[in-house]
């Protein structure tokens, strides 16, 4: 797949206007008006492109990750941190780039120090994605690709990813179907993701290959964010993980959950994460030997809401 410079399909046009590019397997012409379910068109349609260290260490490294940040999603999380731009509701966008102008953005940034390019919600946007990297490269910049997902993935199209992508970075958000088709509108969700981590996994094994900086440059992480209420959902997501996947892989157990407008009065989606809560899912990470990978400071939660009406959504200001 290739996009022009206006983002248009170039070759296999095929590939936007009978979309299977994520689970969903809408059918739809992305570039007529009936775009199915993510809402998406076929060309870059992007939030942000910024540099950010808020992510892992070895994500982040010493002077951030350069992350794009995607318009739209595959899954709508009644929760999500990112609602300004995850909705897939006709608000309006902000910008649709040209390629010459992402190229212009990441390699000003990378020229900066970043080592690492972060693809952020980037499951109906495979294309596009395939088409940065080219033209990335082809510039004589050979950045780590990092691919960071909700993991509601097609093994197929992960397979087409590798030897493109170094880095997977999926979040596993439920073990219950149920509780997935409450809060993100995807009943399957759990039989898809344990599919596509597995496949992570079998591309990238436990080993989280790391520089002389600290900063990966090959392997998989596992986020798991816990919320709160659902600490069962936790620890069978971390039990799934144990048992089928591995017990050395690395983990992310995020506690930074924060409640958004959208879910203030839900029955347990409209109060913050306790640290009872939160100890009890690490207690069962530690029980399982899980035992590479992070955990976070309950009052760091504040620290990740990112703001989108800036050009540094994280930082809240204009460069």
């Amino acid at each position: 797949m290739r996009l022009s410079e206006n983002g248009s399909a170039k070759t296999d046009p095929g590939v936007l206007t009978n979309c299977t590019v994520c689970p969903r397997n809408c059918y739809a012409n992305r570039f007529s008006e009936n775009r199915g379910y993510c809402n998406a068109g076929a060309g870059f349609e992007i939030a942000s492109i910024c540099a950010h260290k808020g992510e892992e260490p070895p994500i982040s490294g010493l002077n951030g990750i350069c992350n794009v940040f995607f318009y739209r999603c595959n899954l709508q999380c009644i929760y999500c941190q990112n609602c300004q731009i995850s909705t897939n509701s006709n608000q309006k966008i902000f910008k649709e780039w040209s390629l010459a102008e992402v190229l212009d953005r990441i390699c000003s940034i990378l020229d900066s120090g970043c080592k690492a390019l972060g693809f952020v919600s980037p499951s109906h946007m495979i294309p596009q994605i395939i088409a940065i990297t080219e033209a990335v490269k082809k510039t004589g910049r050979n950045p780590v690709i990092i691919y960071n997902t909700n993991a509601y993935d097609k093994v197929d199209v992960l397979k087409s990813l590798e030897g493109i992508v170094d880095v997977y970075l999926p979040d596993l958000k439920y073990a219950d179907a149920e509780l997935a088709k409450e809060l993100s509108d995807a009943s399957d969700y759990p039989l898809v993701a344990q599919k596509a981590i597995a496949e992570m996994y079998r591309q990238k094994g436990a080993p989280l290959i790391t520089d002389a900086d600290g900063q990966a440059i090959s392997g998989l992480i596992i986020r798991h964010l816990v919320l709160p209420g659902q600490v069962n959902n936790s620890m069978n997501v971390l039990r799934f993980i144990a048992n089928d996947i591995s017990t050395k892989v690395h983990i992310s157990l995020m506690s930074q959950y924060n409640p958004v407008t959208a879910v203030i009065g839900h029955r347990f989606l409209g109060r913050s994460l306790s640290e009872v809560e939160y100890e009890e899912v690490v207690a069962e990470m530690e029980k399982l030997g899980l035992e590479r990978g992070w955990i976070q400071a309950l009052e760091s939660s504040s620290n990740y809401l990112p703001d989108f009406c800036y050009e540094h959504p994280f930082e809240k200001k204009v460069k």
